[in-house]
C-alpha cells in the first residue's frame, strides 16, 4: 500500500498548487526511486481532468554525462527538452536523489558550461511562468540519500519532510491556505517601503551581517511563497533593485551536491564584489564567474516556515526556515521585478534567530527571527 502521505501531497499539488484543470498537458520530473509519489501524482492529475506524462531524469545518467561529454556535448540544447517547456501546461518535479554528491568531484567549469548552454531553457520557463502561462511547482521525494545529508534515519526524514509541507494535519490545503493570508499581510507591509536593512551580530571569528537591500517599491514586487511553486514552502521574496555591505552566510551554500562552508560576500552596487569561503572557496567563484549575471543579487526573501527549524543541507527546506533571510546570486524571477539572466540562482542562508535583525525604511519588524506583528507568521 502507498503511503498515505503521499496521496495527501499530491491532493495538496495537483489541488491547491497548480491547480490541475480539464485538459492540462502536466509533465512530472523525477528520478525512478520516487515511484510512489509519481503514481500519486499520476492519479491525482487524471482525477483532475489532465494528461500526466513521466519525464524519467537519474543521478547516474547524469553522472556519465558530466565525466564523458565532449565539449560540443555540453554545448547542446536539447530541442526536445526545450519543446516540452515550450509546450506544457504544468511542471511538476520530484528532488528524489539517490546520491546527492555524485558531481562533486566534475570540474566546475563542465558544470558552468552544460548550464549556459541549457540557460535558454531556463529563461523560457521563468518567462512562461511569469506571463501565466506555465504553472510549476518541485517538491521532494524523501530518499536515504537526502536523509544522511540531514543526519537523519530515513523514517525521521520522511517525518520532518511531510511535517514541514503540514500533511500531518486533517486539511493541509486549509492550513496553506491560512498561511497564504498571513504572508500577504507582511508582503503588503514591504511592498510599502523601499530599503531593508538586514543585520546579524559578529560571531565565530568574522564580521557578522550589515547589508542593505534597495526594494523600491514602484520596481520590486513582493511575491508571497505559499505552497503555489515549491512545497513545502514558506518565503517572501522580491528583485531587489541594488544591494550594498556584506554578509556571512551562517549554513553553507549546498549546489550542485557541493558544500562550501564559511560564505562571505561583499556587495556593491547589487554586484558581489568579494567573495570567499573556508571550503570549496574555488568552487565559489568558479559559479559566481559562469556569466556577467551570476554576481548580481536575483532575489531577497525571508523564510517564514516555522515548522522547518533545524538546517538539513536541502535548499528546498533551508531557505524557508522561519527566521532566516536568503539572497541569491544569479537569475532573478521577472514576476519579482528582478530582470538579471542568469544559469546561475543560488540561494544562500542567513540566520537571524540569535540576535538578528531587519528594518525597513528604519523601522525594525523582525527580531531574533521574529516577526513583531502578532498576525504575521510564526504568530500562529
Amino acid at each position: 500500500m502507498r503511503d498515505q502521505r503521499l496521496d495527501k501531497l499530491a491532493d495538496v499539488i495537483v489541488r491547491y498548487s497548480t491547480k490541475i484543470k480539464k485538459g492540462d498537458l502536466v509533465a512530472i520530473n523525477a528520478d525512478p526511486i520516487a515511484m510512489p509519489g509519481i503514481e500519486a501524482i499520476f492519479e491525482a492529475v487524471l482525477k483532475a481532468g489532465g494528461h500526466p506524462f513521466w519525464q524519467p531524469r537519474g543521478d547516474a545518467l547524469t553522472s556519465i554525462f558530466m565525466e564523458h561529454a565532449t565539449d560540443e556535448q555540453l554545448d547542446y540544447l536539447n530541442p526536445i527538452t526545450m519543446n516540452t517547456v515550450e509546450t506544457i501546461d504544468v511542471h511538476i518535479g520530484f528532488w528524489a536523489e539517490v546520491n546527492t554528491k555524485s558531481l562533486s568531484r566534475v570540474d566546475p567549469k563542465r558544470v558552468t558550461r552544460q548550464r549556459v548552454a541549457n540557460a535558454p531553457r531556463s529563461t523560457k520557463f521563468m518567462k512562461r511562468a511569469a506571463d501565466g502561462d506555465l504553472r510549476w511547482c518541485g517538491t521532494l521525494y524523501p530518499t536515504l540519500a537526502s536523509a544522511q545529508d540531514a543526519e537523519m534515519s530515513l523514517t525521521q526524514y520522511e517525518k520532518f519532510v511531510f511535517e514541514a509541507g503540514l500533511l500531518h494535519l486533517p486539511d493541509p490545503v486549509a492550513a496553506w491556505e491560512q498561511i497564504h493570508v498571513r504572508q500577504q499581510r507582511v508582503c503588503d507591509f514591504l511592498q510599502t517601503k523601499n530599503e531593508l536593512h538586514f543585520n546579524a551580530p559578529a560571531r565565530d571569528g568574522h564580521d557578522g551581517t550589515d547589508l542593505r537591500v534597495n526594494v523600491d517599491n514602484s520596481k520590486a514586487i513582493w511575491i508571497n511563497c505559499s505552497g503555489g511553486e515549491n512545497f513545502p514552502d514558506g518565503e517572501v521574496f522580491c528583485g531587489p533593485q541594488g544591494a550594498d555591505g556584506h554578509v556571512n552566510y551562517t549554513f553553507p551554500g549546498v549546489y550542485n551536491g557541493r558544500e562550501v562552508e564559511g560564505i562571505r560576500l561583499e556587495f556593491k552596487d547589487n554586484r558581489v564584489v568579494n567573495a570567499s569561503a573556508t571550503k570549496n572557496e574555488e568552487f565559489l567563484i568558479a559559479m559566481l564567474d559562469q556569466d556577467e549575471g551570476a554576481r548580481n543579487m536575483g532575489e531577497i526573501a525571508i523564510g517564514t516556515n516555522y515548522s522547518i527549524k533545524e538546517f538539513s543541507k536541502n535548499t528546498l527546506f533551508d531557505e524557508k526556515i522561519g527566521g532566516t533571510f536568503h539572497a541569491a546570486c544569479g537569475a532573478g524571477y521577472p514576476e519579482s521585478g528582478s530582470d538579471n539572466e542568469s544559469a546561475l540562482h543560488w540561494d544562500m542562508v542567513c540566520d537571524l534567530r540569535d540576535g538578528g535583525e531587519i528594518t525597513a525604511d528604519g523601522e525594525v519588524f523582525h527580531k531574533d527571527g521574529k516577526f513583531l506583528n502578532p498576525e504575521w507568521p510564526g504568530n500562529e
